[in-house]
Formats: structure tokens, sequence, C-alpha cells
């Protein structure tokens, strides 16, 4: 009689043949080797973004920048607004 060390994590007791599985080990989530690709939303195999993503990025960084220069040059300009407003009414 065969030894049993006890359930296999497929399922099925370890013989001396192996796992015992009417399955496809494959097909349900098994063994992957490295030459599989990558899933959506993993690593770009080349190791960087498409020049289209990298553009729409540096887009949006630069975008970014423009609303927080807008938004310094619009409370200099208050300020500046408000200085010569105390300056003429206190002026005698």
């Amino acid at each position: 009689m065969p030894s049993v060390e006890g359930p296999t994590p497929e399922g099925g007791p370890v013989a001396d043949g192996g796992p015992v599985s009417d399955a496809d080990p494959v097909a349900d989530g098994g063994p992957v080797s490295d030459a599989d690709p990558v899933p959506d939303g993993g690593p770009v195999p080349d190791g960087g973004l498409t020049a289209e993503k990298r553009r729409l990025a540096e887009e949006k960084k630069n975008e970014r920048y423009v609303w927080w220069y807008l938004a310094y040059f619009l409370f200099g300009i208050h300020l500046v607004a408000f200085v010569m407003i105390y300056a003429v009414t206190h002026a005698k």
C-alpha cells in the first residue's frame, strides 16, 4: 500500500505517483512558467511607459504647475492691491 503524506494544495492525497487530480493543474491556476505573458495591470515587459503615456503624464504634471503659478500670481496681485488700497486710504 502506498504511503499517504497528507493533502496537497490541489486537494488530492500525495501517493508515490504524485498528486492525484483529475483536473488540469494549469487550468486550475496551478503551476505557471516564467515564460507566461504578464497579465493586465502588471508591469510592462519593456520596463517603461509608452511614449503616449509618458507624454500624458508630463502634460498632467505641467498643467498642475501652471495652476500653482496662476494661484501664486493671483495671490501676489491681490496682496499688492490691498497694500495700495491701505496706502491710499491712510495717506494724509
